[in-house]
This record gives structure tokens, C-alpha cells and sequence, in this order.
């Protein structure tokens, strides 16, 4: 009986152990062999058939397909051997660390988000060698073509491995020249400002800009084809970047090709609607384009974007507006009808962002005008796209999209590609203003990835000396309203343009905003402490009055509320060439503080590109000061004329002067002023556009008159003789300006054509600046 116990028993459990070992589907076992990690089961689940029948041809392919493509096996091989099914399995071993040897100029956190290969994943030589081309692209696009990337695989037991990639960086890879063919209407030098890449010279270590990357001459190539499209030229294509490269020079030759087409100009603008109970009364007053003038492809964008906010304020959020353009090409004009239509109801799902390793999630969502689960509109994603290029902090920007878990519904993905932000500029030189010069500044333009922007600058000049402490949150209250904080402290000395110097420190409080794509406001409140200085010992001469006044007053505290409204339409904010650019400033001075004034200042500046290489500027400015509240305005608040305003004077050389016999006899300042400039400026023949030369021609005029100080000595029926007219200062000269990565550094030559007897005048002039 016992026996019979154990044969029963032995019968019921050999199914059991068979089934660690093959598995039946359809009318065959399967049998897995090599596996040590994988589940039998797990592997048998690949095979597919139908119940009662056997495993044919094609559905063992299907499974050995299947298995391969889950990464996790080395070899994989499927044989019959009768009727069963018999998969042979050598498992890939587990990735314990993936590492980067070599590499200095892509950081080991960049290189990880380029792999596929992953640590705790499994080791798959296909995956492995498509890494290494991964890894060379990558450093293609940093601009080092010749890269050598070595696997090395390190076995540690137990099926584990380390996976190397050693890494020899080489040379970098630059554009060595670059090339317009079939450009007529814009010269070689308008076309480079246009674009990002160029070609290498003495200053390329800076800037960076002659490193090939076929990303950035792809956006290059569109950026040019927009130009052309913004002034007129509505056919225009690039129909080729080609890029060559030269194994004697070790760069490449850029060449792009051009097809201009013809200047075309608008024709009739007209609005039409195909959605019911939409008031086009408003949206009409929106349209930009004008009938006649030079066709501008950025006006019919900007139209498009207005539209597409207003009818979505309006409650018509899926609304889209379509330009529908007509060319005549006889006429040359372009009609353009913008069909609003009601558009499909899809709304935005996600929005994933990926590729930024430095810059904040949140960021790069405030460029948006909606959120997750709002209308999907085609032309408001274009504009975020616009937006996060023009942040400057990405070295590329893509948005697309893909259908989300609905029909409805899309999932847009955002790829953008961190880029370096900081900034370290040294710089030295000689100012006919300061005197010898040098000066410090630290920065970076997203702070920890978070938008924010911090700078110091810190200068030593022979006559002056100071330093800046600035920061500026973009979207401090909301989205695009900035708020910024700027600490300052400056002295100047005396020198041979006045005989006192002046001590200032300070703060400003700011807070700006975009009132459409061209106009942006900021206002500010200011608290600073001034102070005028005189050394007795140094003076070959009595102070002027005013001057004596002045540092007899003392430090003085102004307290002041102020905005700027700019107005900006320049093609380009480093090299215009068309376009105009408006600031209007004023302060009011007196909410507490020892001073009261309201002062005004106006400068415009309008670029007119003439032919290929030549540019015409015209420039006016003005200002008005004046004190209430019985005070008088301060000295150091007037205005002073000088290379600013007319070149070929010095500074503080024309405007009111004491010419009190026995004083110093300093310029005292005016309330008023004005100045015009007509400049042409044009590239240098045979010198490379990169260098960033050009030079000018000008003629300027101008004047600071009406004096409002005081007139007489204390105690004393002595006047003040002060030359107050309002004489019109001209003059004519040339000048150089190198577009430096530290600022515009500027030499002018000027004869002053008109002046009064007592003007100081400097016909050689140096200056540096921003840009």
C-alpha cells in the first residue's frame, strides 16, 4: 500500500517539475534553456497561436523578433526537436555603471542624456555602437568634428559589468569662411549680422561663434529667408546651407544660397469671418499690414498672434486667423485676406519638457500663454517658441507635438537644448572722459537655471572709479512684468574738463513690462546721495559759484520716481541696419529727499539701410530740467554738453559757462538741450565682416542753453557773467567702431564746424559702451 502511495504521488508531480522547464502552446512544448534571470514563463509568453494548432513559420519569427527586441538577451536562437520548441537564451549582463573618460568640453551629465545605454539596464553591443555615434554627434554640434570614442567594457562577476567610453576630444571644428551666392539687394555684411555662425577670427575664443553646428546653420539658413521676407522680398528662399570642409585649413566653408526674388509690396488688406457671432469690428483694428507699403512678412505674424490673443479673450479660444496672400506678379503687390475660421476643439493634454539640464521646468513655461488642459492653438504655440528662442538661454528650441489618450487631445514636446549663460568680460583702454581705464564684469544671464539676471561690474579709471551690483527677475509679478534691484557707488575727480568732483552711491528699484512685441515700459524709483568735492590745494584759480555752492550744500539725498518707454523696432539690436529705436525718459525728483526736480529726455534713432553695405542714421534727442517747490536744480542734474551730443567737443566743453575773470570758469550747466546727428556707416573694404569694423561719416549739431543756477555772489553786488545763448555747436568728422565682446569701442574724428569763443573743443574722441 505504501508503494502504490508513492507511485501516485510520484505520477501527480512529474507535470509539476516538467513545467519549470517547457510549457505548452497550441499543440507543441517550449522549452527554455540559458536562462538564469528571466523567468521560463516570461519568455514563453512571446510564442502566439492559435489554440489546437501548432507554432508555424512565421510565428516563431515573430516571437524571436519579439524576444531580441527586449534588450534583455545576447543571443537568441528557436529550433524544433520533434515536437517541441527548444530556445536557446544567453542573457545580457546588467550594466552596473556607465562612465566617461576624456571628455572636458561636454560635461559627464550632458553625455548621460545622450546614451541609451543605462546603469541597471542590460548590456546590448548594438545599443553600445550606436552610442558611440551618439556621443560623436553630439560633440559635432560642439563644434569638434575629429572625436574619438572608444567602448570598453569591465567585467565585474556575477554577470555585471562596467561600460567606459573613453573619449579623445580632439580639435575644435570652425567655419573658417563664410559665403553668400545669389545675394543682390543685401550685401555680404548685412546677410552675416543676420545670422549666428561666424567665420573665425582673433576674437572667436570669446564669442564662440565659428564652431560648425549643422543645428545652427539650419536655424542660419531660416533666420535669412525671415529677412528677406521682413523687407519685401516675399519669394525669397534659401535653398541650400552648404557647408565643405578643407583638411588643409581644418574648417569648414559655409555657403549659403540665395534666391531673392523681387520687392513686392501690399495690396489690399481685408478681413473676412466664418464664425458666427464674433464681433470683427475689434479684430479689424488689429491689422497691421498697411495697403501700399513694402510687404513685411513679421507684420502679417504679428497680426496673426494679436488676433489669435484678442478672439481668445473674447471666448473663441479654438478661433485661428489664416493670412491668405495673392501675388500679383505683374504689379508686384501681395493681397492678404485673414480668414478666421473656428478651428478643431483640441486641447493641450501635457506639456513635457526635456534637454534642459540647467534651466528650471517653470521657466520655460511662463513663455506660454496657456497651460495644460487650455485650447491647443497652433499660433500661440509658435509665438512660446519664439519667446524661448529669444531668451538666449538655449542652444536649440523645438516644440512639436503627438496625439495624446484621446482624439481631442495632443501632448506637445518641448526640447530645449542648456547652453552656457555666464558671463566674465576683462577690459582696459584709455577714455578722453576717464582717462586710463580697466574694468571687471561677472554675470550670468540665468542665474541657477532660473531666469533671474545678476551682473557687477567693477571699474578704476584715471578720473573715475566705481561699481554696479544689479539683479532682475524677469516674471517677479507674473508672467513677462520684471522687477530688478541696482546698487551703485561712483567718483569722479577733478581733471582738465572741470575743477571739482563728484561722489554718488545709490539704489534703484525697477519694475518693467512688454506693452506689445515693440513697445516696453519700466518704471523705477531711484534714492541716491550726491555729493560735490573741491581740493583747495589743487586749484590754480577760485571756484565758480555754482561750484563753490554746490560742495558748500553738501552730500545731498535725491528721492525719485521715473519711467522709461522704449519703442524698438531694429532689425538687429547689434548692427541695425533698418528700423527705429525711441526712448522717452522722465523723473520726477522731491518725495522726500533734499531735491525736487522733473526732468524729461527724449533720443530717437532711425536706420535706413541705403545699398548693399551702407547705412544711414538719423538721430535727434532733447531734454528738459527744471526745479519746483521754490528749489533751484541741482548742479550735478543739468545738463552738460559735450562728444555725446556734438563729437569734436570735449566733455562738459560747450554750454553755459562762468566766465567770471579769476574763477575756474566751468561749465555750469543747462536746463535745455537738443542735438541731431545724419551718420552714414558703411564695412570696411578688404577687411573680414567678422571682425566687427566699421566705419563712419557723420555730421552733428546741438546745443545746452538757459542756465537756471545762481547769479551772484553772496554779500556782493558782483554778478555772475555766464554765456547763456543758445549757440548751435556743429560739427563734421569720421570714425571706427569695433563691435568687441566687451561693448562698442568707438575712436571719432571731428572738426567742429560752428561754436562760441569759450567751447572746449577735443577733435579726437574714445568711448566704450554697450552695445
Amino acid at each position: 500500500m505504501a508503494a502504490l502511495l508513492v507511485a501516485a504521488s510520484a505520477l501527480l508531480a512529474a507535470p509539476a517539475l516538467a513545467s519549470d522547464d517547457a510549457g505548452a502552446t497550441g499543440r507543441e512544448t517550449i522549452i527554455v534553456e540559458g536562462n538564469r534571470r528571466v523567468e521560463a514563463d516570461t519568455v514563453r509568453s512571446y510564442f502566439h497561436a492559435w489554440p489546437g494548432h501548432q507554432l508555424d513559420a512565421a510565428a516563431l519569427d515573430a516571437a524571436l523578433k519579439a524576444l531580441i527586441a527586449t534588450g534583455l538577451f545576447d543571443k537568441v536562437a528557436i529550433e524544433r526537436a520533434g515536437d517541441k520548441v527548444v530556445v536557446h537564451l544567453t542573457e545580457a549582463k546588467l550594466l552596473d555603471r556607465v562612465a566617461f573618460e576624456g571628455n572636458k568640453k561636454i560635461k559627464d551629465t550632458e553625455l548621460s542624456g545622450v546614451v541609451q545605454s543605462k546603469a541597471r539596464g542590460s548590456l546590448l553591443r548594438t545599443t553600445v555602437q550606436a552610442d558611440v555615434g551618439r556621443i560623436m554627434e553630439a560633440y559635432r554640434h560642439a563644434g569638434r568634428d575629429d572625436v574619438g570614442v572608444v567602448p570598453e567594457i569591465i567585467d565585474r562577476g556575477s554577470d555585471r559589468v562596467d561600460l567606459v567610453f573613453t573619449i579623445t576630444e580632439g580639435k575644435k571644428t570652425t567655419v573658417r569662411q563664410i559665403n553668400f551666392v545669389g545675394n543682390h539687394v543685401f550685401g555680404k555684411r548685412q546677410l552675416a549680422a543676420v545670422i549666428k555662425t561666424s567665420a573665425t577670427n582673433m576674437l572667436s575664443f570669446v564669442t564662440g561663434g565659428d564652431v560648425y553646428d549643422p543645428d545652427r546653420v539650419a536655424e542660419d539658413r531660416e533666420q535669412l529667408r525671415f529677412y528677406y521676407r521682413n523687407h519685401g522680398y516675399a519669394d525669397a528662399s534659401v535653398s541650400e546651407a552648404r557647408a565643405e570642409y578643407d583638411p588643409a585649413t581644418k574648417g569648414f566653408t559655409l555657403t549659403f544660397v540665395i534666391d531673392e526674388g523681387r520687392l513686392f509690396h501690399f495690396g489690399d488688406i481685408s478681413l473676412s469671418c466664418n464664425v458666427p457671432g464674433m464681433d470683427t469690428e475689434k479684430l479689424r483694428r488689429l491689422l497691421l499690414a498697411r495697403s501700399g507699403a513694402v510687404f513685411d512678412g513679421s507684420t502679417l505674424d504679428k497680426t496673426t498672434e494679436a488676433l489669435a490673443v484678442e478672439m481668445a479673450k473674447l471666448g473663441y479660444p479654438f478661433a485661428h486667423a489664416e493670412p491668405r496672400i495673392t501675388r500679383d506678379a505683374i504689379a508686384l503687390r501681395t493681397d492678404v485676406a485673414f480668414v478666421i475660421d473656428e478651428g478643431q476643439r483640441t486641447y493641450v493634454e501635457r506639456i513635457e519638457i526635456h534637454g534642459n539640464t540647467r534651466t528650471r521646468d517653470y521657466v520655460i513655461r511662463r513663455e506660454f500663454d496657456f497651460g495644460e488642459g487650455d485650447a491647443y492653438n497652433k499660433t500661440l504655440i509658435d509665438r512660446a517658441e519664439r519667446r524661448l528662442k529669444n531668451l538666449n538661454y538655449f542652444k536649440a528650441v523645438k516644440i512639436s507635438t503627438r496625439p495624446g489618450s484621446s482624439s481631442d487631445r495632443v501632448v506637445l514636446d518641448v526640447e530645449a537644448v542648456d547652453q552656457a549663460t555666464g558671463d566674465l568680460n576683462f577690459a582696459g583702454g584709455y577714455s578722453t572722459t576717464d582717462g586710463w581705464l580697466g574694468e571687471v564684469k561677472l554675470g550670468d544671464r540665468n542665474f541657477y537655471g532660473t531666469g533671474a539676471v545678476l551682473q557687477s561690474t567693477f571699474s578704476y579709471g584715471q578720473y573715475a572709479r566705481g561699481v554696479d551690483l544689479a539683479a532682475t527677475d524677469p516674471s517677479f509679478f507674473g508672467n513677462r512684468v520684471s522687477a530688478g534691484i541696482d546698487l551703485f557707488g561712483k567718483q569722479t575727480v577733478a581733471n582738465g574738463y572741470q575743477s571739482y568732483g563728484v561722489d554718488t552711491y545709490g539704489t534703484n528699484f525697477l519694475v518693467g513690462m512688454p506693452i506689445n512685441e515693440q513697445t516696453s515700459v519700466q518704471w523705477r524709483y531711484s534714492i541716491y546721495n550726491q555729493n560735490v568735492t573741491l581740493n583747495p590745494t589743487s586749484l590754480a584759480a577760485t571756484p565758480s559759484l555754482p561750484i563753490q555752492q554746490a560742495a558748500a550744500a553738501g552730500p545731498q539725498w535725491v528721492s525719485a520716481v521715473g519711467d522709461t518707454v522704449t519703442y524698438n523696432t531694429l532689425d538687429n539690436t547689434k548692427s541695425p541696419t533698418n528700423g527705429v529705436n525711441s526712448q522717452l525718459r522722465q523723473d520726477l525728483a522731491g518725495l522726500g529727499g533734499d531735491v525736487k526736480f522733473l526732468r524729461t529726455s527724449e533720443d530717437v534713432r532711425y536706420y535706413q539701410a541705403i545699398n548693399n553695405d551702407l547705412v544711414g542714421l538719423v538721430r535727434g534727442q532733447g531734454g528738459y530740467i527744471t526745479g519746483w517747490g521754490g528749489q533751484q536744480v541741482p548742479l550735478t542734474n543739468s545738463f552738460f554738453g559735450g562728444p555725446s551730443m556734438v563729437r569734436g567737443f570735449a566733455p562738459n566743453g560747450f554750454g553755459p559757462r562762468d566766465l567770471t575773470p579769476g574763477t575756474t570758469m566751468d561749465n555750469v550747466g543747462g536746463s535745455m538741450y537738443w542735438a541731431t546727428t545724419a551718420e552714414l556707416q558703411s564695412a570696411i573694404p578688404g577687411i573680414p565682416q567678422e571682425y566687427g569694423l566699421r566705419a563712419s561719416a557723420f555730421v552733428d549739431a546741438g546745443s545746452v542753453f538757459r542756465y537756471s543756477g545762481p547769479t551772484a555772489f553772496p554779500g556782493s553786488a558782483q554778478s555772475l557773467q555766464v554765456a547763456n545763448t543758445n549757440v548751435v555747436r556743429s560739427s563734421a568728422g569720421v570714425g571706427l567702431t569695433w563691435a568687441s565682446p566687451f561693448g562698442a569701442l568707438t575712436v571719432n574724428y571731428a572738426v567742429p564746424l560752428t561754436k562760441a569763443s569759450y567751447d572746449v573743443v577735443q577733435p579726437l574722441n574714445f568711448s566704450a559702451g554697450p552695445f
